[in-house]
């Protein structure tokens, strides 16, 4: 990713904070104000963190993952039903439901993106059309486990929904967590630290192991790949499947790490951000995390902001209203997608049906 780009980040970042710094200077020292950006910041940009990883490995290996949306709803529905079913029915601890939660909503993700792998790469449907089926899927899906299993008189738990085991505990990082000021900025909840952790280990694996080697040429010539014996279907289903289960990993967040409940349509266009994410980071880990984190500061901005909504200025009136403020990471996306900020160019092959020489 470009200067440019950093550039602009930092331009954004610095206006929220700057911002919310200025508006609560006379109630919180500002330096504190800063930390609590940052911690909400890396709090709120988990799943896009999660989702725009999840497409950078469908797109370096040539599949446009269209689908993230559906496999964050889909991931955060399971997990949340899997971690209340072994809670309230097989009356196991708290934590051990929620880390059940959290596998469930791994696998979710990953089996729909084997559907996707399949008709994508299979049956070389249009990519694009075949990411809106999972979507779609997803959103009936989910819709209609959710009223058949916990709302209405013929539910499966009688219209009571049964008392969740909560939300995944936060993790005191030693050392960091406890240096004055900035230590809330390090102790954050696991899939939080799981994301951070997964952008240093995906930009490993794909830019200094074979694997990753071999991804990036399938992503950009498959052909051309083909002919030293890889295996181009085999590569696209691996990184598609893994892409699936980091995307519900990144659903298991809304209802195991955010909020205690699901509610349909939750991930509210969050799938679709993380692609803004990855695009704008260039396909790459780093890139797409640093974007992620421009739409983490705007939710931030929101949250934050709240806390001193009595002492903003008159003239800055147009802050009060949370509608107005909650625009700004769809705005942002918005911007980025029309290529204002700089052009991407995607891998070569990003979208393209691959047939082997014998069934052309």
């Amino acid at each position: 990713m470009g200067l440019r780009r950093y550039g602009f980040i930092a331009a954004v970042v610095s206006v929220l904070v700057g911002v919310v710094a200025l508006v609560g200077a006379s109630r919180v020292p500002p330096m504190t104000i800063v930390a609590s950006m940052a911690a909400t910041t890396l709090a709120v940009a988990t799943p896009l963190t999660l989702g725009a990883l999840s497409g950078v490995f469908c797109e370096r290996a040539g599949v446009v993952n269209l689908g993230i949306e559906g496999m964050m709803l889909s991931a955060a529905f399971s997990g949340w039903f899997a971690s209340i079913y072994t809670s309230a029915v097989l009356g196991a601890p708290a934590l051990p439901s929620l880390l059940v939660g959290v596998v469930v909503a791994i696998a979710t993700g990953a089996a729909l993106a084997l559907l996707l792998a399949a008709l994508a790469v299979t049956f070389a449907v249009d990519q694009i059309l075949a990411g809106t089926v999972v979507n779609l899927l997803a959103v009936g899906m989910t819709g209609f486990f959710n009223r058949q299993l916990f709302f209405g008189p013929d539910s499966a738990f009688g219209g009571q929904v049964p008392h969740a085991p909560g939300v995944l505990p936060r993790i005191h990082v030693p050392l960091l967590a406890d240096i004055p000021v900035v230590g809330p900025v390090f102790e954050q909840q696991p899939i939080a630290l799981a994301a951070i952790a997964l952008v240093g280990l995906s930009h490993l694996v794909l830019f200094r192991t074979r694997w990753g080697l071999r991804a990036r040429a399938v992503g950009e010539h498959p052909r051309a790949a083909a002919t030293v014996g890889i295996d181009v279907a085999r590569v696209r289903y691996a990184n598609v499947v893994i892409g699936g289960a980091i995307a519900g990993l990144g659903g298991a967040y809304f209802t195991l790490e955010s909020v205690p409940s699901f509610e349909p349509m939750m991930t509210n266009g969050r799938g679709f951000i993380s692609l803004a994410a990855m695009i704008f980071g260039d396909w790459t880990p780093l890139g797409s995390w640093a974007a992620a984190l421009v739409f983490g500061a705007a939710q931030a901005f929101q949250i934050n902001l709240q806390l001193f909504r009595d002492l903003i200025p008159p003239s800055w009136g147009f802050l009060q209203q949370s509608s107005v403020v909650g625009l700004v990471p769809y705005l942002l996306t918005l911007l980025i997608l029309t290529g204002v900020i700089g052009k991407t160019t995607p891998p070569a092959a990003d979208g393209v049906p691959y047939e082997p020489e014998g069934r052309r």
